[in-house]
């Protein structure tokens, strides 16, 4: 296996880290912002606005339903990003224009390529199971590339290249704090079901969901999916993101919430509007 490669960010600005507790800030379809052990996080930057269009290819246009939270220049200093594919309801011509081209990107080789002709000169690219590990003062984050297929076959071949990703936010001395997966645009299938097997005692689970629905073909999770994704992962606790944002979005948040409540899933699933915080507790024993 080859090392994992390290990044060490700057310390400028830092302060002793707040172990005990972290937040995820939910500013719309993929993007939030997850902010712990004196990281910042930011994930699949769309930031357009109501009624305003992005490209997936094809020829093919989503036009969007609802605003973000935030908007872009609104933001607190980044570390890094997580994107999980390069759609442009993921990292939107908005991101492409007035995010900081320096920031690390952590993605896949096709977003990597992408990203690189816009004028992005820190993109790390993630094969499915590489990981890559960044350093701040005594706290280190490794972010893992997980299966991922943005469709059913043969249809994905003809799609992006996905990634899920797991966050593992661990001391110096390899003690675990936080782990979360992020599903990334992934439908269920075989696959998915090593990350248990790499990657127990998932403490946050962040579901794409929405039943995108392009030319009648489902590319991401609807809300029986997502609940089978649950079952497998088995997190202490979920977040659904990637619903009711963009106009190929089939599947509602509230299909969804109805199999939660069919499943007894109520007390671990839990439900964020744009511009709402999940505020969490750090396990460390």
């Amino acid at each position: 296996m080859n090392p994992i490669k390290e990044i060490r960010l700057s310390t400028s600005t830092y302060e002793s880290p707040e172990l005990n507790t972290g937040s995820i800030f939910f500013i719309g379809n993929a993007t939030v912002l997850i902010r712990y052990a004196g990281f910042t996080v930011l994930t699949d930057p769309t930031f357009i606005h109501m009624h305003e269009k992005v490209h997936i290819g094809y020829g093919l246009t989503a036009t969007r339903l609802t605003n973000p939270a935030v908007d872009i220049k609104e933001l607190p200093p980044l570390d890094l990003v997580v994107l999980s594919h390069f759609h442009g309801d993921h990292f939107d011509q908005v991101a492409v224009r007035d995010l900081d081209k320096s920031l690390p990107i952590v993605t896949t080789p096709h977003a990597t390529e992408e990203l690189s002709l816009r004028g992005f000169n820190k993109p790390e690219n993630l094969e499915t199971w590489e990981s890559i590990s960044f350093v701040k003062g005594n706290i280190r984050l490794n972010i893992t590339a997980t299966p991922g297929r943005h469709g059913p076959l043969p249809v994905a071949i003809f799609l992006p290249q996905v990634m899920g990703s797991i966050l593992d936010f661990q001391t110096m001395n390899d003690r675990h704090l936080v782990r979360l997966y992020i599903t990334g645009d992934t439908l269920v299938f075989d696959e998915i079901k090593e990350i248990p097997k790499q990657y127990q005692d998932i403490d946050i689970a962040l579901l794409h969901l929405g039943g995108t629905t392009v030319m009648g073909i489902m590319v991401t999770m609807d809300a029986k999916e997502g609940i089978e994704m649950f079952k497998i992962i088995n997190p202490k606790n979920a977040i659904p993101i990637h619903y009711n944002d963009y106009d190929v979005f089939q599947s509602p948040l509230e299909d969804f919430k109805r199999r939660v409540r069919e499943e007894g899933l109520e007390e671990r699933v839990h439900y964020l509007t744009h511009g709402e915080t999940f505020a969490f507790e750090a396990d460390r024993n």
